[in-house]
């Protein structure tokens, strides 16, 4: 990185800091801290809920997802906008009738406290786990391949957060969310003109869909039944749609984003403008990963993204293996080369049987280059079993840090930068809130004095910072972390849906009944999912339908209708 990098990256993110400060000082209570004084327009609603969702995991792992396996996982978000119907409709209107301030509170007043204790705890188990991954996530991708010290980038993320959320709550939240949007979104759309620019000359953009379409990068619909694969259009359909259902109509870090509309009618303009742009957006990052790889199809890569696994494996027990792997993996790549501009040559002609002969020899080094990377990941593991050997999340980052010119790189770490301060931002935001709200309000017996609240939820605030903190700083990395933020949230967020489809459909069921089964659900949830009986997507539909089911078994045994 030059000079010019590190101001650029320095001064977006110092400037994002501090404008959120300046805007929102002066809340006076509570209410204002919390709902940033209900004054937010669909349009920073909109932008704000989709910064939430889009943490840097969104910016690193999604195009490495994409890069390997191609356009498929944007079937994770086709649930999405029927999610936002539903919570249009129902969620909604209902949140604005009752006047509450955490989506919890509405859940003492139809069940008990118990029901809403339980679930804002759940809440905070998931979340909390949550914000420290949203730190962790570019902290550990940008110290090895920045060499910068883990634990100074994991203080400074979520030390900078916590300076403008402790200071402002929901409005510096909503406010320093519009201008992260635009630097992220202006950021990708660099980096896809940059990549498209990189290519050979001769290698038009029609050229490069016709690689990744040939490469099976451009697949977006699978319609497989098989519960055990991941991305189906019935996963996303089903699965997708609870999770989302769960996520934006439950989840106090998005809800508290549309409680501090104006009105309930702008509430539910921010959200349908999210169910109108979010898949568009993950197709758009999905598409740079596949523009990532088609433009290292003519373009050296490494037998490995992580720089540590490299190094690791330049250590003289397994150097020589190395080389030899690598060496071989030039040579595959030089072949392939000249295999692609060949296919381009022969399918702008439409010779059907030259075209089918050079697609087989192109698989057949695809097979090749796959069993060299995958021997390498395995000389990884015997190497050093704590770097991870699955790289996805290392290959848009290497891209840019190795292709982009002077200027752009600082640009674009100012993107990861900040993706992970703004949806962190809203993670402590709502971890403050309900710890505020449904856990001390609700127990403890001290003043009632608006201000007091205020203080506390401050405090609380700062609290989950550094519990975020810690958590990164003592997390390790997972097969791709994308995944493992929507895994953790498909753990608990259909269990807590199940309990608010009780409360909004169940007349009947009373709130010991939903207390308990939620209890029994959550373990049995984890239960499956330890035991790897299922897609982790599935897990929503099912931890949505076991708590309805076991509740309404429980309502029948104690007798009562």
């Amino acid at each position: 990185m030059g000079l010019i990098d590190w101001v650029i990256l320095l001064s977006t993110l110092l400037f994002i800091v501090f404008y959120g400060i300046w805007k929102t000082r002066g809340a006076q209570n509570i209410k204002d801290y919390v709902l940033g004084g209900k004054e937010a327009n669909w349009a920073t609603i909109g932008l704000s809920v989709m910064a939430t969702q889009a943490s840097a995991i969104t910016f690193l792992s999604t195009p490495g997802q994409a890069y390997h396996d191609g356009m498929g996982f944007v079937q994770f978000y086709f649930g999405l906008p029927i999610a936002m119907v539903v919570i249009i409709l129902v969620f909604i209107p209902l949140y604005y009738r009752l006047n509450v301030q955490t989506a919890y509170e509405f859940l003492e007043n139809r069940f008990n406290a118990k029901t809403r204790t339980l679930t804002a705890v759940l809440f905070l188990v998931q979340r909390g786990l949550s914000a420290g991954i949203t730190i962790y996530a570019p902290a550990i991708i940008l110290s090895a391949v920045l060499d910068w010290p883990l634990k100074l980038l994991v203080v400074a993320i979520g030390g900078l957060v916590i300076l403008y959320t402790v200071s402002g709550g929901t409005k510096a939240v909503n406010v320093t969310h519009k201008q992260q949007m635009f630097v992220i979104m202006g950021g990708m759309f660099i980096a896809l003109y940059m990549i498209i620019s990189g290519l050979p000359s001769e290698i038009s953009f029609s050229d490069a869909l016709t690689i990744a379409d040939q490469s099976g990068k451009l697949e977006v619909l699978d319609f497989s039944l098989d519960p055990n694969n991941r991305y189906t259009f019935w996963s996303g359909i089903t699965g997708g749609f609870f999770l989302a259902l769960s996520y934006f109509g439950t989840d106090q870090s998005q809800v508290q984003r549309y409680l501090s509309g104006k009105s309930k009618r702008e509430s539910q303009l921010g959200l349908a403008f999210n169910g109108i742009f979010k898949i568009p957006m993950q197709f758009f990052i999905l598409f740079v990963g596949v523009m990532v790889f088609v433009f290292y199809q003519f373009n050296d890569t490494p037998i490995h993204f992580n720089p540590a696994a490299r190094t690791v494996l330049q250590a003289p027990d397994y150097q020589e293996e190395y080389e030899a792997l690598s060496d071989e993996l030039s040579d595959i790549q030089k072949e392939r080369r000249l295999l692609q501009l060949n296919y381009l040559e022969v399918n702008d002609k439409d010779a059907t049987s030259e075209i089918a002969l050079l697609e087989s020899e192109i698989r057949k080094l695809d097979v090749r280059e796959n069993e060299i990377r995958s021997r390498a990941k395995e000389l990884v593991n015997q190497a050093n079993p704590s770097i991870a050997s699955n790289d996805k999340d290392y290959v848009f980052i290497h891209y840019i840090l190795n292709n982009l010119p002077v200027g752009l790189i600082g640009l674009l770490l100012a993107v990861i930068l900040s993706a992970a301060m703004s949806s962190t931002a809203s993670e402590l935001n709502a971890l403050g809130t309900i710890t505020t709200l449904d856990i001390y309000k609700r127990y403890a017996t001290a003043s009632t004095a608006p201000r007091h609240y205020l203080k506390v939820s401050k405090v609380f605030t700062l609290v989950w910072g550094i519990i975020a903190i810690l958590i990164a700083s003592v997390a390790s990395l997972f097969e791709n972390l994308i995944q493992l933020v929507n895994i953790i949230g498909s753990i608990f967020y259909g269990n807590v849906l199940g309990i608010f489809l009780l409360a909004f459909f169940f007349e009947r069921i009373q709130g010991k009944a939903v207390f308990y089964a939620a209890f029994i659900t959550q373990i049995l949830v984890i239960m499956v999912f330890y035991a790897d009986l299922m897609s982790y997507l599935w897990l929503n539909l099912l931890g949505c339908a076991l708590v309805i089911l076991i509740a309404q078994i429980l309502q029948l045994l104690r007798g009562e209708k």
